[in-house]
């Protein structure tokens, strides 16, 4: 029998022999707790994880691992109850971390506000200088050196419908920047509790895009402005195609977020915090349903991903390897993310301390890590 091949793995041939030895891909993967930052590494099928957690008794709310340049980047915004929030750099893979002189993220003086915490750190998918933070309170700042320096974008801050915002649950934070590849100007964020904005002008001007999108806990469920938008991803394939996890509801745009169309039929709840969409291949998303706002526990409790090929046509569960009995981890709205690797890793982590990584596409899964601090969020990325 001739031997074979695959990539990352060692093949025998029928005597025993190792007949071709190629390189391996590494994954990196990195999960923020409540206290601290915990890094893991994949080079073929198995993962190991650095010792200690990285940033201890901090909070980690936000990474990014930022593949862009000839090497890759890692941010992480901490917040230390005694020091407060700040955004750290790696450019060794998190081995040892940056920490600027003064703070990179800061609000101004004559806007009257302090940071509670950097909720998102996002490396723009046509500037490759460019990461965008979303924060608490709810604004938008822009780096141009790779995230050593923020800028606040003022237009966003000063929007005039800014005095009606209201906080949500966890606070009002800018929790999702998306970016076009195709066009700089082009952002996207989303706003807890004030829904969608978009600006085609490289910030400049921010229109509400929430037509369609519901908002069952005010009085007029449609407004302009105003819904409770926990994530927003965008489609592999069709860049104007958008999916988004309400406070109640799962929805999908094809006009990049003009309007918005109900597509939680399905579902065993359309109340969820996650939505991650397949790296490569176009249709395909994944939420993970919770009970309800007032029981945030996993729907049914059960440990359940749902993914759709069809774009929301359809759902189906993913728990072949998830636990089988009664669960109670909740997955957040950055608990959940998805690797550019080919298959596509799917990762989450939840409120139990426990992290589960599926290496073809959500099929299967596995247990990384258990009895962590509360997982807040994760992300991964093909980094050799």
């Amino acid at each position: 029998m001739a031997g074979c091949t695959l990539a990352g793995v060692l093949i025998e041939d029928v005597e025993g022999e190792v007949t071709e030895v190629i390189g391996m891909t590494e994954v990196l993967l990195a999960v923020g707790t409540r206290k601290g930052l915990f890094i893991g590494r994949r080079r073929g099928g198995s993962w190991e994880f650095d010792e200690s957690p990285y940033f201890k008794a901090q909070a980690v709310y936000s990474v990014a691992l930022d593949t862009r340049g000839k090497s890759p980047r890692l941010l992480a915004g901490g917040d230390s109850a005694h020091w407060g929030p700040s955004v750290f750099h790696s450019d060794d893979l998190g081995r040892t971390w940056t920490e600027p002189a003064q703070p990179v993220v800061k609000f101004p003086p004559d806007t009257g506000a302090s940071l509670e915490r950097v909720w998102q750190l996002h490396p723009a998918a046509a500037e490759p200088d460019v990461v965008y933070a979303g924060t608490e309170p709810a604004a938008l700042y822009r780096s141009e050196d790779r995230g050593e320096s923020f800028e606040l974008v003022r237009p966003l801050w000063e929007h005039p419908t800014r005095s009606k915002w209201v906080p949500g649950g966890g606070g009002e934070g800018l929790h999702t920047v998306l970016t076009d590849a195709r066009d700089p100007r082009a952002v996207t964020v989303a706003v807890s509790t004030a829904g969608v904005f978009r600006t085609l002008d490289g910030g400049a001007s921010w229109e509400p895009s929430n037509r369609g999108v519901s908002a069952v806990f005010l009085p007029d469920p449609d407004p302009e402005f105003g819904q409770c938008v926990h994530k927003v991803a965008r489609d592999a394939a069709d860049p104007d195609r958008l999916y988004l996890q309400n406070h109640w509801g799962v929805y999908r745009s094809d006009d990049a977020g003009t309007h918005w169309t109900d597509i939680g039929e399905g579902l065993p709840s359309t109340f969820g915090f996650a939505m991650v969409t397949h790296p490569h291949r176009g249709d395909t998303a994944y939420v993970f349903p919770i009970n309800a706002d007032s029981d945030r526990v996993p729907a049914g409790r059960r440990c359940r991903v749902y993914r759709t090929g069809d774009a929301g046509r359809s759902w189906e569960p993913l728990s072949a390897g998830l636990p089988q009995g009664d669960h109670y981890g909740t997955v957040l709205r950055d608990a959940m993310c998805s690797d550019d690797a080919d298959p596509a890793g799917v990762y989450f982590g939840n409120r139990n301390g426990e992290v589960y990584a599926s290496a073809n596409d959500g099929d299967t899964w596995e247990q990384l890590a258990a009895h962590l601090p509360d997982v807040l969020c994760v992300r991964a990325a093909v980094v050799g």
